[in-house]
């Protein structure tokens, strides 16, 4: 049975779909208003989404600007939590990323996924 206040959402894409990438940002985004605990992972390309800049161009079909999402969820501090073997793999260092992004590994993927809501894109 899932807490339902607790609400998780994995990315596995990056740049590479830039529609999928900025819906979960978005969906994110709108938990975090509805008052839920918000924590996103992002593995795989994902990580790369994490960097400074990565998202600054990018959007989705929907108008839905990314960037915007971003700043959205870094004001109000929702963590953003990157897969470190995932970035390790992709040369992506903890300075290289975003603010309220940082490193942390699958052990707590599994940890704060546990009574959540998960959502994986």
């Amino acid at each position: 049975m899932s807490d339902s206040n607790k609400v998780m959402i994995t990315l596995s894409c990056g740049t590479n779909n830039p529609n999928r990438g900025t819906r979960a940002f978005h969906l994110a985004t709108v938990a975090q208003k509805m008052g839920k605990n918000v924590t996103m992972f992002l593995l795989d390309e994902a990580v790369y989404l994490a960097r400074k800049g990565a998202m600054e161009h990018m959007k989705a079909a929907t108008g839905d600007i990314a960037d915007d999402l971003l700043a959205h969820l870094q004001a109000h501090e929702v963590p953003i939590l990157v897969c470190t073997p995932c970035a390790n793999a992709r040369f992506i260092k903890e300075e290289d990323l975003e603010e309220s992004c940082r490193l942390a590994p699958a052990t707590e993927l599994f940890e704060l996924s546990e009574n959540a809501t998960v959502i994986s894109l």
